[in-house]
């Protein structure tokens, strides 16, 4: 989920970041909305409770530094809300969040702002939230107690690494149609009956049917493998997800519009159509005016010119599609259906990139999620 890796833009991401973080919670996310004379980050609501959020990203967790951009963000906040009869939430992302930098920033809440809510959310999956209506957003690091909460000891491997969202796409495969979704259908009671279905190494499989069964989410006691606690699973998975990547804004090199012509370039291309346009050619969509997303496998400044039938957009100029290099190329590459000759992200894949998407990303992932994912996800209570 880094927040950092468009340095050109960091804020961009963790708003993203936070806007999914509170949407997976049932909260309803307003998205770069005008606040008076302001346009605020992020307006979330639930019930009786309605926030304007200012969010800041900084990559070191200095508790010096991350407590001068959090004054920031509370003057920001406070200011924003005194306008409009909401309350002030002030939020930082950071790397890490160190027990220590967590108590130096309640600290200072408590000292200096009692009135105005605070967030302190870290990349390593902790959220610490201190206002009204705020605690369902609290999270712990992954790791694993006795409690059963999800923890990655050290040297672990990482539960949500490519090959391991591969892997969990095809434990979950058998409740999604096939025409959203390629991969294997069936049920595994072994390791290596896994990786071989995955076409993964017995190692791979090794780790990964491990690191679940360590964070409480696989359960092989009906002597098939299972995902269990699917709702907490998701949310981490989220999380993992929403790693920002390189993107470039194209534009055809033959004027043409429209889905047939997206097909066709994609179709010539090592490439993946993916979110809102993905949605859209598995007739799922919900969201429309978005520019189509096509993932590949690696975007470098020396690679603008290999992509048959596109050219970089003028600067100034909004492109035709927004190429984007994809942060796990083997889950998405691998279950993705063809539509027509062109590769199409795979439902649950549009879901979790849906789910950080700044452009009513929050309304697909629903749609999503209420009307071809319900008995997938969980439930969100």
């Amino acid at each position: 989920m880094p927040a950092f890796g468009d340095a050109s833009n960091p804020t961009a991401s963790a708003e993203s970041r936070i806007a999914a973080l509170f949407h997976a919670r049932g909260w309803n996310v307003e998205v770069k909305p005008s606040v008076g004379n302001f346009c605020a980050d992020l307006v979330v609501s639930k019930g009786e409770n309605r926030y304007v959020v200012e969010v800041k990203a900084l990559a070191e967790g200095r508790p010096d530094r991350v407590i001068a951009l959090l004054s920031q963000a509370i003057l920001q906040a406070r200011r924003y809300a005194d306008e409009n009869e909401m309350r002030p939430l002030a939020v930082v992302l950071v790397r890490q969040a160190s027990p220590s930098l967590r108590r130096k920033v309640e600290q200072f809440q408590r000292d200096f702002a009692p009135a105005v809510a605070i967030g302190l959310v870290s990349e390593t999956g902790s959220s610490r939230f201190i206002g009204q209506g705020l605690d369902g957003l609290n999270m712990e690091a992954p790791r694993k107690s006795g409690r059963g909460k999800l923890v990655v000891p050290r040297g672990a491997s990482d539960p949500f690494s490519d090959l391991n969202q591969w892997m969990l796409k095809v434990l979950l495969a058998p409740e999604v149609p096939d025409k959203l979704m390629n991969a294997p259908r069936g049920e595994y009671s072994s390791i290596s009956r896994l990786a071989e279905a995955a076409q993964v190494s017995p190692m791979s499989a090794s780790r990964f049917v491990r690191r679940l069964q360590e964070a409480g989410f696989l359960d092989d006691s009906g002597g098939t493998y299972r995902i269990v606690r699917r709702r907490d699973l998701f949310l981490h998975w989220q999380s993992a997800a929403m790693r920002s990547s390189p993107e470039l804004q194209m534009s055809y090199l033959i004027p043409a519009t429209g889905t047939r012509h997206l097909i066709k370039v994609v179709s010539q291309m090592d490439a993946c159509v993916g979110l809102f346009a993905a949605a859209d050619l598995l007739t799922l969509s919900h969201v429309s005016g978005v520019p189509p997303y096509v993932y590949v496998r690696r975007l470098s400044p020396t690679s603008e010119n290999a992509w048959s039938g596109l050219v970089p957009a003028k600067a100034g100029v909004a492109g035709h599609l927004v190429l984007k290099q994809a942060s796990f190329p083997e889950s998405l590459f691998r279950a993705a259906v063809r539509v027509d000759g062109a590769l199409v992200s795979d439902v649950l894949q549009i879901w979790l990139d849906a789910a950080a998407h700044p452009s009513r990303g929050a309304e697909q992932a629903d749609f999503l999620r209420h009307n071809v994912l319900a008995d997938v996800v969980g439930s969100e209570e």
